[in-house]
C-alpha cells in the first residue's frame, strides 16, 4: 500500500488538536512522511512494509513527529508482532472463536465519541468465558479492535478512552497468562503500539484482583499510570465518562447488541488491511535501539504476581465454599 499526494481528511477542530498537542502542521507532516518513506525504501531489514500515509502517520503522531522515534516505534511494532505471533498475527474477526467473542460483547468500540472527541473502547470481562476462549483469543480481540480504529486518522490524533468492567473476573481469567508473558505484552505494547491512550477506567474491580491490577500498573510508564482510574460503581464511572458513550446496560442510550453490530461493520471494512499486516516482516532487529532495563525496588517480580494469582484463587475458593454452606 502506498499513497502519493497526501490530502488531510481531518476536520479543522481535529487539525487544531494535532497542531497543539502533536506539533503537526502541513510542512512538518509532509517532511516527516517523505523522510519516513525514504528510510523504509532504503532499509534492508524491512520487507513489505506499508508506506501509505495513514499507516506511517500513526507512528509519527504518537511520537509528535520525531522521525527517529517514529522509526524506532515502527521497528518495535514489527518485532513485537513477530516475537508474539500467537497474540498478534492472523487478526481475522471472522474466525470462529474471535467472531464468537465479539458477538458475546467482550470488547467493542462505542460509536459515540466522548466530550474530548475520543472513541471509547469498552471491554466486559464477564463476557469472556475463560474455559472456552484462550489468551490468544483475548489478545487478538484487543489487537483487532485497536488496529481497526487506528485506520481512522481522527483516532490517531484524538486518542482513546478505555472502559473495563471487571465484574466476574476469576482466577481462571488471570491464569490464562503466565506472569512473564503478561508482563512482556504490557511492556512491549506500550513501547511498540502507536496508540494515544488518554484515559483508562476500571469499574467493579474485585478486592482480590487489586494485586493483579497493581502488577499491571507497575509495568507501565509513570505517564500511563497517571491515566488509570478505578471506580467502585457505574454511577461513579459516569462522573468521569460520558454515559451516552456507554451501552444501555452500563447507563447509556444504545443497546450493547446494536453497538456490537455497528462495530462489526467497521471491522469488516478494515478486515483486508488487518490481514495484510502479516505480509510485513522485520528481517533483522539490529536497528532497534535497546535501552538498559532498570529494575526498580518497587517493581513486582514473577514470584509476587504468581502469589497474587494464588490469592485470587483462594479468595474465589472461599466464596464458593460459603455459597455452598447451609445457612
Amino acid at each position: 500500500l502506498t499513497d502519493h499526494q497526501y490530502v488531510c481528511p481531518l476536520a479543522e477542530q481535529v487539525q487544531g488538536v494535532a497542531r497543539q498537542e502533536l506539533r503537526e502542521d502541513e510542512s512538518a507532516r509532509d517532511q516527516a512522511l517523505l523522510q519516513l518513506q525514504e528510510w523504509i525504501s532504503k532499509n534492508r531489514d524491512l520487507h513489505n512494509c506499508r508506506t501509505d500515509h495513514s499507516f506511517l502517520l500513526r507512528f509519527l503522531r504518537v511520537k509528535k513527529f520525531s522521525v527517529p522515534m517514529a522509526q524506532q516505534t515502527l521497528l518495535k511494532y514489527l518485532n513485537m508482532r513477530q516475537q508474539l505471533p500467537h497474540l498478534c498475527l492472523q487478526l481475522d474477526f471472522l474466525s470462529p472463536s474471535l467472531n464468537a467473542l465479539f458477538n458475546n460483547g467482550y470488547i467493542f468500540a462505542s460509536p459515540v465519541r466522548d466530550r474530548n472527541g475520543r472513541r471509547v473502547v469498552v471491554s466486559i470481562a464477564q463476557n469472556f468465558d475463560p474455559y472456552k476462549f484462550t489468551n490468544s483469543d483475548m489478545s487478538k480481540a484487543h489487537m483487532i479492535t485497536y488496529e481497526t480504529l487506528l485506520e481512522d486518522e481522527e483516532c490517531q490524533v484524538m486518542g482513546f478512552t478505555h472502559v473495563g468492567d471487571t465484574k466476574g473476573v476469576s482466577a481462571a481469567h488471570i491464569t490464562l497468562w503466565s506472569p512473564i508473558e503478561f508482563s512482556n505484552l504490557i511492556r512491549w505494547g506500550e513501547q511498540s503500539y502507536p496508540m494515544r491512550h488518554k484515559e483508562i477506567h476500571c469499574v467493579h474491580v474485585p478486592a482480590a484482583l487489586r494485586y493483579v491490577y497493581d502488577f499491571a500498573r507497575s509495568r507501565f510508564s509513570n505517564k500511563m499510570r497517571s491515566r488509570f482510574m478505578i471506580h467502585n460503581s457505574i454511577e461513579e464511572l459516569h462522573q468521569k465518562v460520558d454515559p451516552q458513550t456507554l451501552p444501555r446496560e452500563m447507563g447509556g442510550d444504545i443497546p450493547m447488541k446494536e453497538m456490537i453490530e455497528m462495530f462489526k461493520k467497521e471491522m469488516l471494512l478494515k478486515r483486508d488491511r488487518l490481514l495484510a499486516l502479516d505480509d510485513m516482516r522485520l528481517l533483522d532487529t539490529k536497528g532497534i535501539t535497546r535501552m538498559p532495563h532498570k529494575v526498580s525496588k518497587k517493581s513486582i517480580d514473577s514470584a509476587s504476581i504468581t502469589g497474587s494469582f494464588r490469592k485470587l484463587e483462594a479468595r474465589n475458593f472461599d466464596v464458593l465454599k460459603l455459597s455452598r454452606s447451609p445457612i
